[in-house]
């Protein structure tokens, strides 16, 4: 498999990947929306319980990490020189406030993130998923080298 081998799929438009990134989001197959998407906190099912699609191709690496790191720090950057300007509390509520909400919002969001990343990898036939993807355009699967 080379790069040159990657098909965005004639057909995808912005409503399907959309509805897939959300399926995810939400921890439901991006094809179905009906199975679920991770067997365990992050880790992704082998295939949909519901519809058998293959959901063991995904390869969303760090990438989820790196995007709750960067969605948590736009959040929590703003609200701290906010607060610290406003009120001016004692350093250690700081301690106590600002680590606590950090560790909140990355576990909350990072298995919502992880599941719309492997949704748009579906959608757009990426990392293994190009056979699902000419599937769903009504194109041959690649021959395997």
């Amino acid at each position: 498999m080379t790069a040159d081998d990657t098909v965005v799929t004639p057909g995808t438009n912005t409503a399907m990947v959309r509805q897939a990134m959300t399926r995810g989001f939400f921890g439901k197959c991006p094809k179905c929306g009906e199975g679920k998407m991770f067997r365990a906190f992050l880790k992704v099912a082998d295939e949909c319980p519901a519809c058998g699609e293959p959901l063991h191709h995904q390869r969303a690496d760090d990438f989820p990490a790196y995007i709750v790191i960067l969605l948590v720090g736009h959040i929590v950057v703003p609200l701290v020189l906010l607060v610290e300007t406003e009120w001016a509390p004692p350093t250690w509520l700081h301690m106590l406030i600002w680590p606590t909400l950090i560790a909140v919002l990355a576990l909350s969001l990072l298995q919502p993130v992880k599941g719309a990343i492997v949704g748009l990898q579906w959608v757009l036939g990426m990392h293994g998923f190009e056979d699902a993807a000419r599937a769903r355009s009504g194109l041959a699967p690649l021959a395997v080298k």
